[in-house]
């Protein structure tokens, strides 16, 4: 396997803010790139803004801010190409996640070049977010739209599901909650990340707080889950994504098992098997010895096009770095 991997900081020069976090990334058609994040004072501040930068010819133009208001803060974008060409910007909106998060949505038709001003998407919900919560949805072979999403009112019942449009996105539908124990059992899951397999079974992996990424499947296009279940892979209760392109599927995460411990190293991985066993590609990032408790690397997003996988992530809260990463047996 010969890996050749190129890395850029997207927004080092002329930051907007001073924290950042939670990025997303789309390779359009053309050749250029957008990618998303949130950025403020600091996470869950009332000036916390969504950015889009799009990188032209090889460098990452300047920021624009997407907002519905300037006093309430803004969260976890999405980017992701719809199947009738607009590109739809996904985030949460809220003051806190415990008052409950509505999801708003912005499309552009143009390539990222202009935003539609945000709307809810799905109007009037109160259950603490609808759509994607972190990463990216999917299209599976029937034409459905699946959407990871989880909710955390609060950490004793963080719960994850799938929300479903068979319609592109125009209206959602809830599938059943992920599965989990009960009492000293109960495993808090938010995040999931989506495939579909060469048998039209959906699968997902998911943050936890369990020290471990979890699983669950479906045989029935999403709408139902089988009761998560520990991969064995470590998760330091951060974010994760993966992307599935040819026979593998390629994830993006923190093999570190404190919960809430060390977001480093940061490790691009594939299975050959659908997702059973795990093999290391790339180290992304890793902390110097003894300077782990000063670093994050965290909140990767991945996906592929164009024979190539592109991958985005936090560095230390004040960057947002970006891969191209091209993977030749």
């Amino acid at each position: 396997m010969k890996v050749i991997a190129k890395k850029q900081v997207i927004n080092q020069a002329g930051t907007p803010t001073d924290n950042c976090h939670a990025s997303t990334v789309l390779p359009l058609d053309n050749g250029e790139i957008l990618a998303s994040w949130f950025g403020g004072t600091k996470e869950g501040k009332d000036d916390v803004r969504i950015f889009v930068s799009k990188r032209v010819e090889g460098v990452w133009q300047t920021p624009v801010k997407i907002t519905v208001d300037e006093e309430t803060p803004h969260w976890n974008p999405v980017l992701f190409k719809l199947n009738d060409g607009r590109i739809a910007l996904y985030f949460k909106y809220g003051k806190a996640i415990k008052l409950v998060w509505t999801t708003y949505v912005s499309y552009s038709e143009d390539n990222g070049e202009t935003w539609t001003t945000p709307v809810e998407l799905v109007e009037g919900d109160a259950s603490g977010g609808r759509g994607p919560v972190k990463n990216k949805p999917i299209y599976i072979a029937d034409g459905t739209l699946l959407a990871p999403a989880s909710h955390e009112p609060s950490f004793e019942t963080w719960a994850s599901f799938c929300d479903i449009s068979k319609d592109n996105g125009k209206t959602w539908e809830m599938s059943a909650y992920v599965p989990t124990g009960e009492g000293d059992d109960f495993v808090p899951m938010i995040q999931p990340t989506l495939w579909q397999d060469d048998n039209g079974d959906v699968h997902m992996l998911l943050r936890s707080a369990k020290e471990k990424v979890y699983r669950s499947d479906s045989s029935d296009g999403g709408r139902t889950w089988c009761k998560a279940y520990d991969t064995g892979l470590l998760n330091p209760n951060s974010g994760i994504d993966l992307v599935r392109d040819g026979d593998g599927i390629f994830l993006v995460y923190n093999p570190t098992d404190k919960n809430w411990g060390d977001r480093t190293p940061l490790l691009l991985a594939v299975s050959k098997d659908n997702g059973d066993t795990w093999e290391t590609v790339l180290t992304l990032e890793e902390a110097e010895v003894g300077r782990e408790e000063d670093v994050e690397y965290s909140y990767p997003a991945i996906t592929a096009h164009g024979g190539k996988l592109h991958i985005t992530y936090t560095y230390n809260r004040v960057s947002i770095v970006y891969w191209e990463v091209e993977i030749r047996d």
